[in-house]
């Protein structure tokens, strides 16, 4: 998870709010003492820590739980909200035509940056295409067109010629067709003049809707200055992150940008091309906070699994079928949607305690494995598990080159999940719920 560290200090100084008899002045004083050590140690400006604390200090002794919050309810609160109040206010990208602007100086994750956006545009339905118009670092066409295959979008470029202005007007007519058009800009080491000129020269003939500064989280509190010369060079509208899955100063970058009063559209927080978040400030803090994040969640679904998909599989659960096939294309579904830890985040509660005792990665392994498993079993035995015996067992572990262990393994987890289904389908008043959204062809009530 993104900052990881901070967010177990934080989790605990909630813990502590939650598991005490009495909220005091006291009590107060000691978890303000925590939270600024967690946000110090996490690279925030030592300023910022001290505002944000003073701050709840004051909420949390001078204001009045509203009706039906207890007082530790309201402090917990008001820690989220401040929390929330230094990342600055929430810019999403619009989801229609535009043309996209990449900058950023040299191994800020730019190029694989614009193939993240290229996603996650393409994702949503949008017919994108990437322009490689960095014309100084070796094959930066070359890493452009392979992203782009990967992503199944159209690139642009010309290898060889040295005007990136002339390769982005070629760029803009030969992908005029297209709902985004985002272009990956030359970088250098730092912000000199022929960057400037150069970055100056392609706005003009691209007229970007968007300017996008693509920045690697581990420079800390100098995001925020960075940040401010590049808008004062070429006027920036937002900024990406990159890298934020594996820096403590994370939090220091985010806090700075944001004090910019740069927007932050989106955080990197993985190698893989899926692994961009839109940033969200109060989704952000509240996944960290182990609060979980379920519109996220549904959002990510809604990318894997379409309307239509989810009503069939309601509707097999519904009518008490949940053979090995149903399992698979959950299991499936689950893989799709992402690491299991990030969805763990998601999930009130799973945040931080229950996540923190999960075996992740040994969880995403037993997908795994159960996955090929089944992929060596034959149709009937999908249908009706009840037929694999001994025999088969042995058969089904040769073909997936497993040990029948694991065979029985996942035919014991198997009858696990069936009866959890039915245990489901045994609460009337849920049951009468789906009734309903199936009736109504949807199932948005279930979100």
């Amino acid at each position: 998870m993104v900052l990881e560290g901070l967010g177990q200090s934080l989790r605990d100084a909630l813990r502590k709010v939650a598991g005490s008899s009495n909220v005091d002045e006291k009590l107060i004083k000691e978890v303000s003492k925590d939270i600024q050590r967690a946000l110090l140690q996490a690279d925030v400006n030592v300023k910022l820590v001290l505002e944000l604390t003073k701050e709840m200090e004051r909420r949390a002794l001078t204001e009045r739980p509203p009706a039906g919050k207890s007082a530790r309810e309201h402090v917990i609160r008001i820690i989220y909200e401040e929390l929330v109040k230094i990342l600055g206010e929430q810019r999403t990208l619009p989801l229609g035509k535009q043309v996209i602007m990449m900058v950023g100086l040299y191994g800020q994750g730019k190029t694989t940056t614009a193939g993240k956006l290229a996603r996650y545009f393409h994702k949503k339905g949008l017919k994108v295409g990437l322009i490689a118009a960095d014309v100084h670092r070796p094959a930066a066409y070359d890493q452009l067109k392979q992203i782009g295959d990967k992503v199944g979008v159209r690139v642009f470029g010309s290898p060889g010629e040295r005007s990136a202005v002339k390769i982005v007007e070629a760029g803009m007519r030969e992908l005029s067709g297209l709902d985004v058009i985002i272009i990956d800009t030359s970088g250098r080491h730092a912000l000199e003049a022929d960057l400037i000129e150069e970055l100056k020269a392609v706005a003009k003939v691209a007229n970007p809707d968007e300017r996008i500064l693509v920045m690697d989280a581990s420079v800390g509190q100098q995001a925020g200055p960075q940040a401010q010369a590049f808008h004062d060079a070429v006027g920036i509208t937002s900024v990406i992150l990159t890298k934020m899955d594996g820096t403590a100063k994370g939090g220091g970058a985010l806090s700075a940008v944001s004090r910019t009063k740069a927007p932050i559209v989106f955080i990197g927080v993985g190698e893989h091309l899926e692994d961009l978040d839109p940033f969200i400030p109060a989704r952000f803090i509240s996944r960290m906070l182990g609060m979980g994040d379920i519109q996220s969640l549904i959002e990510t679904a809604k990318e894997t699994m379409t309307e239509e998909q989810a009503l069939e599989t309601t509707r097999k659960i519904m009518s008490g079928r949940f053979s090995l096939k149903e399992m698979y294309e959950q299991m499936e579904m689950l893989t799709n949607m992402g690491p299991l830890k990030k969805l763990m985040s998601m999930l009130p509660g799973l945040g931080g305690g229950l996540q923190d005792k999960v075996d992740v990665e040994e969880t995403q392994e037993r997908l795994r494995r159960y996955r090929i498993i089944m992929d060596s079993m034959t149709e009937e035995e999908m249908e009706n598990p009840k037929l694999i015996k001994s025999s088969r067992v042995m058969r089904i572990a040769r073909g997936s080159g497993m040990d029948p262990k694991h065979v029985r393994e996942l035919l014991q987890q198997y009858n696990t999940s069936k009866k959890a289904v039915r245990g489901l389908m045994g609460n009337r008043k849920l049951r009468k719920q789906l009734m309903k959204q199936m009736q109504g062809g949807q199932l948005e009530g279930l979100q």
